[in-house]
């Protein structure tokens, strides 16, 4: 499955800073009016952690929408890592506009940059194995776009975006289309050509899951023993998933098994915003 591309999420991104302006300006900022309108002001926006940055598109966005007269200058891109005190950008515009839009701006930024800076921890663990690490559907609502994107930044993959572009199959389907192959003959007839995933538990699932044509065979759990036999067993007939038990402390394990994917939800459900910082000048 493919990476999201920034240049695909223009809508996307131009939406979630409406919805997001709308929250929080709402029918107008009571607090900005105390600085007269006509007064200019430089502004700059530094990290005070160290970070890998994502989602300088949504700042672009929040300054636009909210007034076309600030201008920002980047220091940055998308990708970037950066040290405690680095500038990020500086912006230049009517007082109350940079006032105004400081929150909604910095809320995507330190959320979007956790989200690339973890994925980077992460994707720098494995670099030297041939494992990709895929993100899931574990997303904060409203934002799975955003968060899929900022995982590529941090130098991690994204595993389907949603129900519509992939199957996956798990227990409860399984059970309910009367067995693996069953339910793997039955997604290739609903959607020829949409990549068939299937979660197994154990290596005799995984037989009948090779049997069945899957594409994708996501071990669920399974100990690390098994996952080199399912390797073995599997040799190249389908793509691996690694699912489940996936910390700082078996990461590496697990890449080292020889699985083709390892799928962490942490990725984007425990994230820690990176610690932002604007300063004002008049």
């Amino acid at each position: 499955m493919p990476n999201l591309r920034l240049d695909a999420l223009t809508a996307e991104i131009e939406a979630n800073v409406r919805r997001a302006l709308l929250e929080d300006v709402g029918s107008g900022d009571i607090t900005a009016q105390l600085i007269p309108a006509e007064r200019l002001a430089k502004a700059t926006v530094i990290s005070r952690d160290a970070a890998v940055i994502a989602g300088t598109a949504w700042v672009d966005a929040v300054f636009r929408q909210l007034d076309p007269r600030v201008a920002v200058h980047w220091q940055v891109v998308d990708g970037d890592r950066v040290q405690p005190d680095q500038a990020l950008f500086h912006l230049e515009g009517p007082a109350r506009s940079l006032l105004t839009g400081e929150r909604s701006a910095l809320n995507f930024l330190q959320l979007l940059s956790g989200v690339a800076t973890r994925a980077q921890r992460y994707a720098d663990m494995v670099a030297d194995t041939q494992v990709k690490l895929l993100d899931t559907r574990k997303t904060l609502p409203g934002l799975r776009m955003a968060q899929k994107y900022a995982v590529t930044c941090g130098g991690c993959h994204n595993h389907r975006i949603g129900l519509f572009d992939a199957f996956l199959i798990k227990e409860n389907h399984i059970a309910a289309c009367g067995g693996i192959a069953e339910a793997i003959t039955a997604a290739h007839k609903i959607a020829p050509g949409k990549p068939v995933e299937i979660e197994v538990e154990s290596l005799d699932e995984l037989e009948q899951a090779l049997d069945g044509g899957a594409d994708i065979i996501m071990l669920d759990e399974l100990s690390l023993d098994d996952m080199r036999e399912a390797v073995r067993l599997t040799a190249g007939r389908a793509k691996l998933e690694a699912s489940g038990g996936v910390t700082d402390a078996t990461l590496r394990t697990i890449a080292e098994t020889g699985v083709d994917y390892i799928s962490i939800g942490t990725l984007t459900k425990d994230v820690t915003a990176v610690d932002l910082s604007m300063r004002l000048s008049i």
